[in-house]
């Protein structure tokens, strides 16, 4: 796309916003079609408009794939023990454990028995966070290579996934903040982990969850934490990300877009109808800036972009300004006596990997894993490259034995358990 269409683009993006908040007050029915494509782009995780090319297989064909993926898509459908944590606030937090499989890891001999008195010592348990507008299933391929070796937490934040709704945003209108999500992955902690060393794993906005956990109880990074990874996300200064797009007419859009979404979440109903007929351009939209190359199997890409459809606009819009106001840089100076993982894809327009760079340049230890033709969602996009390098870490950090096979990357063959 060359940079004077960009620049048509990103202007026709600011109309639309501009026109989609004027009809806040009436005509809704006349603008949800457009305001349901500009949500679409804030939820696939950018904040402007975005040229897709012409498409040339037939809409009803393409409704048919749709389908048929859904049927037959084998993605997220991994299933643990379930458990419920509750938030300061009251609000429920859904997540699942896969524990260890003794066939599947070996045992610790009787010699290593001994060394730690008569009970075995606590396993360590990997909790990972997963990205805005997505769920704890964006970890499929991991979750399905990990299963049975090392005990894992799988959890859904708030108002995504199975978990509940916010009940500060419910009842009292507050948008989310980073430092309650670290607040919420503290009590999943307390109600999943409550002893034990563990292994933090996060993505995207889960990486953020992560840093405002050890900003906030240091103490717990301190004595329990053994390892750390952070798959595409960033530290601060999200406020200057132009998504692949020409920067004055992103900053643009940016001015009216909270005013917009506020406006959108209003009317969350119609907004949601609106989603569903612009479904095509929505698929394009997610495409663009989850994956970067182009043979991503089509099973993943509807995979990412069902889950993307199951946020809802007013969650959408109680999340947004929580990133430009995230600054969590010193937070990073927990982890640095820690192994950690600092991973992206070269790809990523959403949080770029310059933003990893920075958050390597403050953790000198760390491992920086910069993966080519990879977008946001790197790991759906290239499993076995973050499966790797993250169970090289686990060993690093004692939490799986070196001897120990990891095994496949979660595809068709996996089975629910």
């Amino acid at each position: 796309m060359s940079e004077s269409s960009a620049e048509a683009v990103v202007d026709a993006a600011a109309s639309v916003a501009l026109a989609s908040a004027a009809a806040a007050g009436g005509g809704w029915r006349r603008a949800t079609g457009i305001a349901g494509a500009a949500i679409g782009v804030v939820a696939a995780g950018a904040a402007a408009g975005v040229a897709i090319e012409r498409l040339t297989v037939g809409r009803g064909m393409r409704q048919r794939a749709r389908l048929a993926l859904d049927a037959t898509g084998p993605y997220g459908a991994l299933r643990g023990t379930p458990g419920k944590a509750y938030a300061d606030d009251g609000t429920e937090l859904y997540y699942e454990v896969d524990d260890v499989d003794p066939e599947a890891a070996p045992a610790l001999s009787p010699r290593r028995r001994r060394l730690f008195g008569r009970k075995a010592p606590a396993p360590v348990t990997v909790v990972f966070s997963h990205g805005y507008c997505l769920s704890q299933d964006s970890w499929h391929f991991q979750r399905a290579a990990l299963r049975g070796v090392v005990r894992t937490v799988h959890w859904d934040q708030r108002s995504h996934g199975r978990s509940g709704r916010g009940v500060r945003q419910v009842q009292d209108g507050v948008p989310v903040d980073i430092e309650q999500l670290g607040q919420d992955l503290k009590a999943v902690i307390d109600a999943a982990v409550p002893q034990g060393p563990i292994v933090l794993v996060g993505h995207s906005m889960g990486g953020m969850t992560v840093m405002a956990l050890a900003d906030q109880y240091p103490d717990l990074i301190r004595d329990r934490v053994v390892a750390v990874a952070l798959v595409g996300t960033s530290s601060g200064r999200l406020g200057e990300v132009n998504f692949g797009l020409p920067v004055a007419g992103v900053n643009a859009v940016r001015r009216v877009l909270p005013g917009v979404l506020k406006a959108l979440g209003q009317r969350a109903d119609l907004v949601e109808k609106g989603r569903r007929a612009t479904a095509d351009l929505f698929a394009g939209i997610i495409k663009r800036y989850s994956f970067a190359s182009r043979d991503v199997d089509p099973a993943v890409v509807r995979f990412a972009e069902r889950m993307i459809e199951g946020t809802p606009i007013d969650v959408v819009a109680e999340y947004y300004p929580a990133f430009d106001n995230h600054d969590k840089t010193a937070a990073l100076a927990h982890f640095a006596d820690k192994p950690v993982l600092v991973l992206a894809g070269v790809g990523d327009m959403v949080t770029p990997s310059e933003h990893s760079e920075a958050i390597a340049s403050l953790l000198p230890e760390a491992e920086l894993v910069l993966v080519p033709d990879a977008g946001h969602l790197v790991m759906l996009e290239h499993p076995e490259v973050v499966t790797d390098r993250l169970a090289d870490l686990l060993t690093r950090a004692g939490a799986v034995p070196a001897g120990a096979t990891v095994g496949g990357y979660g595809s068709s063959t996996a089975q629910p358990g």
